[in-house]
């Protein structure tokens, strides 16, 4: 039989607040079981496991999502992102309506944000 992933772990300094931060990305709440101040935090509905480490982020991911808006379009999702703590570090949206923007969540993990599905089907 093969693997499958558990979890995908972001150390970070403070899971819960971390945590939070994607929670209202996801749309989803962080495990009830969990609690400021724990050292490890999950969230209701995702493989996201955030751990706490004592040394902070220094340089770029190896490893980050891309994130594919649903029910919006791709800047109205960077927009909501921007405004729930997420900061715009490289904008690689093109006039013609292709390409992504990436971000950095409140600890500067970096992630993307693509168009939706809707904007790459033909016109």
């Amino acid at each position: 039989m093969t693997s499958l992933i558990h979890h995908v772990t972001v150390d970070c300094a403070d899971p819960y607040k971390l945590a939070s931060f994607w929670a209202q990305v996801f749309d989803t709440t962080v495990h009830p079981e969990d609690q400021p101040g724990d050292g490890e935090v999950g969230l209701i509905g995702s493989q996201l496991l955030f751990i706490q480490v004592p040394e902070s982020k220094s340089v770029k991911n190896r490893v980050h999502i891309d994130l594919q808006p649903q029910d919006r379009t791709r800047d109205e999702e960077v927009e909501r992102l921007l405004a729930i703590g997420a900061a715009l570090v490289a904008d690689f949206r093109k006039s013609d309506g292709t390409g992504w923007a990436v971000l950095t969540d409140p600890e500067g993990n970096e992630f993307c944000v693509e168009r939706s599905r809707g904007e790459r089907e033909p016109s």
